[in-house]
């Protein structure tokens, strides 16, 4: 391998691959300071704790932040398909992780987005090698991807539902119910079995449709645990390792792969350089 290029392929193994010595120690110091700094948002929204080291904690924040800036551009340098891992599901959190703490300095509350940090603890599961976590969170993932056809006529289905509910207590209630929006926002609630009590019917026509709206939400919110558990069975996977591509950046390879599912690149380099010329 061209000497020059060596040692992108390097970084790719200790930022990418948990299966090195030099991996496994970047990506736990990586989880310290991604616990560290959703405890210092947390801390931060305690106005006491804010008012008596709430400096210290802005500091060591932003020291937080400059490191993730510069290990998300480490990533792009090191992966050779830089757009692939940018519109990746990790690439896209890496990027989210780092933009609430800049954002804060035009919009204050924005700061508080960067809770979204904590979805980094994911890469937890290939850290530690726990590799039937992998498989079932990749299977969830594929279930939620191959279900949102369903999902999407289901909540179509109960848009529906609430547009017809709300229009008919609208009539019902008249007074009581001020327009078709607010009747809605009510058979949403009543049909999701939440019932606030700040809307409620008066009249006993009202109210028994209003009994019925709940047995049927009962029933409406059984369906989506029914299409997942069903999806989720036919997706279920088994075995697989923690090697991501550094040229397509495709995950869940079997754990005997060499060559990349995707794009047919080899996983580890070091196996055979003829095969993969830069």
């Amino acid at each position: 391998m061209n000497g020059s290029l060596k040692w992108k392929y390097e970084l790719h193994e200790i930022i990418f691959e948990s299966d090195t010595v030099k991996g496994k120690i970047f990506d736990i110091i990586l989880l310290f300071f991604i616990s560290l700094s959703t405890l210092i948002i947390m801390l931060e929204s305690v106005s006491k704790i804010n008012n008596e080291i709430g400096f210290w904690l802005y500091i060591l924040d932003w020291w937080v932040t400059i490191s993730f800036t510069i290990e998300y551009f480490l990533r792009l340098i090191s992966v050779k398909n830089r757009w692939k891992y940018m519109t990746s599901f990790y690439g896209l959190i890496d990027l989210l992780t780092i933009i609430p703490t800049y954002l804060s300095i035009f919009f204050i509350q924005s700061h508080y987005l960067a809770i979204i940090r904590i979805f980094r603890l994911f890469r937890v599961f290939k850290i530690l090698k726990l590799a039937n976590y992998i498989d079932e969170s990749n299977t969830m993932l594929i279930t939620l991807k191959n279900s949102k056809r369903k999902i999407f006529v289901f909540l179509y289905f109960i848009l529906l539902i609430t547009l017809i509910l709300g229009a008919l207590m609208y009539v019902i209630e008249g007074e009581n119910f001020s327009s078709i929006p607010q009747s809605m926002y009510w058979a949403i609630v009543t049909l999701t079995t939440v019932g606030y009590g700040d809307i409620a019917p008066h009249t006993v026509l009202g109210k028994i449709i209003a009994s019925g709206i709940m047995i049927l939400g009962y029933s409406i919110i059984s369906v989506p645990a029914g299409l997942l558990s069903v999806e989720y069975r036919r997706n279920k996977i088994y075995k697989q390792n923690t090697q991501v591509c550094r040229y397509c950046m495709a995950e869940n390879h079997e754990v005997d792969a060499i060559y990349c599912k995707r794009c047919g690149h080899l996983l580890n380099e070091n196996l055979n350089t003829t095969d993969n010329p830069e």
